[in-house]
Formats: structure tokens, C-alpha cells, sequence
């Protein structure tokens, strides 16, 4: 046990001082990402803009759905929400194969690259979030007491996807295959995720697989705090203590495993 508290504590100091390195590879990873684009940051805003209006033309006119907002905006939430996530794990999963030559030649936390994948993400993330505020002065969806849960479900996700991304990243150094079934499995795991449809309707076996997926969880606690004014369900607090022993699981993980990193590069 206490070799465990040394371990982490070793592992938040090192964060401590290389916090600069961090932001300098998140500012890297946010210009490079941009820097040979057309619309720039704009990028941020039109990939869930594109699907609203996708998923709004499939679930308006050809197979109309029942949400308790309009669904241009019920879709675009879930949208923004989940862009964040799958965002980030697409950039955290190659971010040491990426970087062979710092991964090899120079000594820091390798923790940063994943990291900065999701710091990168949230950048974009907090951009887009301007037209979702956008969106509920049009619909006329005001904002609650409920609002004041927002920063813990943000932490909640942040925390999440930062766990997932370290597991991605180290699993793709050792198996490079992983970034290819990724994509499959983040197709997938979008559609379980009622993203773009309410679970109301959904019953039986498939319905409970979709209300235990952390990231429908995460998507309904948006919706209910922003749209709905209402404060979180219970099984956000569920996905929050699952989290709190993941995300240092997987970070102590990593952390044991990056000593062969420089050996399978």
C-alpha cells in the first residue's frame, strides 16, 4: 500500500512539473491540427452542425421521433457531447506512435500526449459549445438552478475520457491494430450511446445495455441539466465513482508500462 501511495504520488508530482510541457504540446497539437485548414477553428463548430442537420432531416421527415425540446437542438447536444469524447480518444490513440522521436530520446511523463489529445478536444469542445447556447436562445430553453451541476458533469467526462485515452494510447503502442478496430468500435459505440435518439421508446435487454453505457449516462446529464432543467439521474453518480477508480487505474497502468514504450516504438 504504500508503495502504491509513492507510486501515485510520484506520478501527480510529475504532472506538476511538466505542466508547461502540457500546455506546450496541447498549443502545438491545437495550431498544427489548424494550421492547414480552410475554415481553421470553424471545423469545431461545423462537424456537429453537419450531423444536426443529417440526423434532424432523417428523425423530422423520415422517420419522425418524439423529443421533449426540438430536436435540432436534443440532437446537437448530444452531438457536441459526444464529439468531445471521440475526439479526443481518435488523437490520444496514435499520440505515442506519433511521437516516436520524444518517446525515445527524451525523458518526461508520456501521460502528457494523451493528455493533450484531450486538452486539444476540450478547446474545441468549449468553441462549439457557443452555438448549443446559441441554439437554446432561438428555441427559447432557458438555463435553471440545475446549471450549477454543469462543471461536475464536465469533470465527470474530461475524467472519463482521459482514462479511456491512456488505456487507448498505451494498447495501440504495444498492438498497432487497435487504432484500426477503434474506428469500428467508436461507430458503434456512438449509436449505443443514444446520441442522436431518446431512450424513452427503448425497453427490454437492449435498453438496459444502453442506460449502463457511461457515455449515454454522460448525454442524458447534459440534456437534463441544460435542456430540461432538471439536475442529474442517479446513475451520473454511479458513472462518477466508476470513474474515480478508473481513471487512476489506468493512469497507474500506464505509468508502470512506460518503461518498455521506448521497446516496441
Amino acid at each position: 500500500m504504500q508503495t502504491l501511495a509513492r507510486d501515485f504520488r510520484e506520478m501527480f508530482t510529475e504532472q506538476v512539473e511538466f505542466g508547461g510541457l502540457l500546455y506546450q504540446m496541447a498549443a502545438r497539437d491545437l495550431v498544427l491540427r489548424y494550421k492547414q485548414t480552410a475554415m481553421g477553428v470553424a471545423w469545431a463548430l461545423m462537424m456537429p452542425l453537419l450531423n444536426t442537420a443529417i440526423f434532424s432531416l432523417v428523425f423530422m421527415r423520415v422517420a419522425p421521433i418524439a423529443t421533449r425540446v426540438p430536436y435540432p437542438l436534443f440532437a446537437f447536444c448530444g452531438l457536441l457531447v459526444w464529439n468531445y469524447t471521440a475526439s479526443a480518444l481518435r488523437f490520444a490513440v496514435a499520440s505515442l506512435t506519433g511521437n516516436t522521436s520524444l518517446v525515445t530520446k527524451v525523458y518526461f511523463p508520456r501521460e502528457i500526449f494523451p493528455f493533450a489529445a484531450v486538452a486539444v478536444s476540450f478547446v474545441d469542445f468549449a468553441v462549439a459549445s457557443t452555438v448549443l447556447v446559441a441554439m437554446m436562445l432561438w428555441f427559447h430553453v432557458r438555463p435553471t438552478g440545475a446549471l450549477l451541476y454543469l462543471p461536475l458533469i464536465v469533470v465527470v467526462q474530461t475524467a472519463f475520457t482521459a482514462a479511456f485515452a491512456l488505456l487507448l494510447a498505451m494498447a495501440n503502442l504495444f498492438y498497432r491494430d487497435v487504432k484500426y478496430l477503434f474506428d469500428v468500435f467508436l461507430t458503434v459505440w456512438m449509436f449505443s450511446s443514444a446520441i442522436v435518439y431518446p431512450l424513452d421508446g427503448v425497453h427490454g435487454w437492449l435498453g438496459v445495455l444502453l442506460r449502463v453505457n457511461p457515455m449515454t449516462t454522460i448525454v442524458d446529464a447534459y440534456r437534463n441539466v441544460l435542456l430540461y432543467g432538471v439536475p442529474p439521474a442517479v446513475p451520473l453518480w454511479a458513472t462518477a465513482a466508476a470513474v474515480a477508480i478508473l481513471l487512476p487505474l489506468s493512469w497507474f497502468a500506464f505509468h508502470r508500462a512506460e518503461f518498455a514504450f521506448a521497446e516496441h516504438i
